[in-house]
């Protein structure tokens, strides 16, 4: 068969350029597979930094501390503190008075009405039961002796009533001037600007130690039995 030289004739295909081809097709494969993995890599590290974030903040809360930059002042362990074993508080309700073995009482059996605690001042001393039953619903009870100074008294009074789950009192018998108390601890102060006073109200106003956690600072007694 004869071929027209006026008309071009097909050619075979260059093996060059189709290695050059396919070249370029596993640069571009391997290109989009290294972005895919760097954007999945990127994605798995902000969610590993948010999660590590959240778990960092729900540790400072359960230790009484604040996100934020507020741990270093008000959380941290409380220098004199005294802790007793939650364990041996008994929680029956009784009737009649209670031979506690620490002044205040930081637990054990209690009367079954408590004092309102939901930031409540009084002005005379209250029965240990009833105040016991409120430091089982989560409140820090404030209490003071004719040691304290007057001021510190009216500036632990202000405070008292701006926080929800406390209750303050006067204490004849307790040792030092300024004492608060919840289930199982207690710290004794010597005056209202005490650093510990901010980090025991911190750590335990409807703290871990609460044994009935929801239950009400309302709803009890407003003022001292006779």
């Amino acid at each position: 068969m004869s071929f027209d030289p006026r008309y071009p004739q097909p050619q075979a295909p260059d093996p060059r350029a189709r290695s050059t081809r396919n070249r370029a097709v596993a640069i571009g494969l391997g290109a989009a597979v290294v972005a895919g993995l760097v954007a999945f890599g990127s994605f798995t590290l902000r969610e590993s930094s948010a999660a590590d974030e959240k778990s960092d903040n729900a540790s400072a809360a359960h230790d009484g501390k604040h996100p934020g930059g507020h741990g270093d002042a008000k959380g941290g362990a409380i220098d004199g503190l005294k802790s007793w074993d939650a364990a041996k508080l008994t929680r029956n309700h009784v009737a009649g008075t209670v031979d506690y073995p620490m002044k205040p009482p930081v637990g054990g059996d209690h009367n079954p009405s408590w004092m309102n605690c939901d930031g409540d001042v009084y002005e005379k001393a209250v029965p240990d039961v009833n105040a016991v039953h409120a430091l089982e619903h989560g409140a820090v009870w404030v209490t003071y002796n004719d040691k304290a100074a007057d001021s510190d008294v009216a500036a632990l009074a202000e405070r008292v009533r701006k926080t929800p789950f406390t209750l303050m009192s006067p204490y004849a018998g307790q040792e030092g001037a300024i004492t608060l108390s919840a289930w199982g601890k207690q710290v004794t102060v010597d005056s209202a600007d005490d650093r510990r006073v901010d980090q025991f109200l911190t750590q335990y106003v409807q703290g871990a130690q609460t044994p009935e956690p929801g239950a009400p600072c309302t709803g009890g007694l407003e003022t001292a039995p006779q």
